[in-house]
């Protein structure tokens, strides 16, 4: 069944993509929640003449979020955290990142980082996808609190 999503879906695509999905999954989920439309030829049209008006402003858009990928590749973020030895008590998680990054200066929302839990000091690197062509990958340390 093809479908064209009206937002960005996790594990099935970005918005205004014209993706294949289970009829089940699709009829059920996705079309009453609101997330897709049915891909019929008329909306297929449709979609082809937004988007090709959308991409002069697509361009200045990207452009942003690779002048914000350069700035977040030159932070260096600790995050402090109760340790005992090397393991945390508790973990660090996408919600710490983005706490961490909103005190810098850049608020970015949490759904868009991937860091996955961490239980133990040292150095990690998270997933940041700032637009659909422009996901940057941010270094940080975790370090014990004195």
């Amino acid at each position: 069944m093809e479908i064209i999503l009206k937002q960005d879906v996790q594990n099935v695509g970005f918005k205004d993509d014209v993706v294949s999905v289970k009829p089940g999954y699709g009829r059920n989920f996705l079309i009453p929640q609101g997330f897709a439309t049915l891909a019929t030829p008329s909306a297929k049209k449709v979609l082809a003449e937004n988007l090709k008006q959308r991409a002069h402003k697509e361009a200045k858009v990207v452009a942003d979020a690779k002048a914000l990928a350069e700035t977040l590749k030159a932070l260096e973020i600790k995050l402090t955290a109760k340790a005992g030895g090397e393991k945390l008590f508790g973990s660090i998680t996408n919600i710490d990142i983005a706490e961490a990054l909103e005190k810098t200066g850049n608020a970015i929302d949490r759904k868009f980082i991937t860091s996955g839990i961490v239980k133990r000091t040292g150095k990690y690197s998270a997933s940041i996808r700032l637009h659909r062509d422009v996901i940057v990958d941010l270094p940080y340390e975790i370090v014990a609190e004195k």
